[in-house]
């Protein structure tokens, strides 16, 4: 897996909401494009939820930018599972991902997974959705499930998550 590059984050400054995933899955890296992997559910998300006007491919997650979203991840490197992320990568991603909202000032992050943001905080008890207390002071921080393929949730419930997010488009 060595010689999959990340993917390239899409931000810039004002954003209504930036997505922080894990790191890129390995179809991810080999398309360089987010959240490509065909099981994963992120752009049907994204719609169902009302969100985007339609619903986007992989190929088009520039074009987030336009409605005000941003992507990234909380480690960089492409693997096959989460599960293959050190301590020491989500340490150092935590610490690059602080920089970066402190960079871009986005309204709200949104963590695409609640073991995205539990690295992040370093807190173990998260509930879904806004959280009660930011560890970067100014953004809102709202935690999403996971789009992966594996999460066995129902989608009609993981849909009703996501339009919390309406609020700050």
């Amino acid at each position: 897996m060595e010689h999959l590059q990340p993917i390239p984050d899409h931000l810039r400054k004002g954003l209504k909401i930036l997505f922080v995933g894990f790191n890129p899955s390995i179809r991810s890296a080999e398309t360089g494009h987010h959240f490509a992997n065909p099981t994963n559910r992120f752009w049907k998300l994204l719609f169902q939820a009302g969100l985007t006007p339609k619903q986007y491919v992989p190929e088009e997650d520039g074009q987030l930018l336009n409605l005000g979203y941003g992507l990234t991840n909380i480690v960089a490197r492409p693997t096959k599972e989460a599960a293959e992320i050190s301590k020491a990568e989500y340490l150092e991603g935590a610490a690059l991902l602080q920089q970066k909202i402190k960079n871009y000032q986005p309204k709200a992050v949104c963590f695409v997974g609640k073991g995205v943001y539990q690295q992040f905080s370093s807190r173990r008890a998260v509930d879904w959705g806004e959280q009660p207390e930011s560890v970067m002071p100014g953004t809102v921080e709202y935690v999403a499930p996971s789009s992966s393929g594996l999460v066995r949730m129902k989608l009609g419930d993981m849909i009703e998550i996501y339009k919390g997010l309406k609020k700050f488009t």
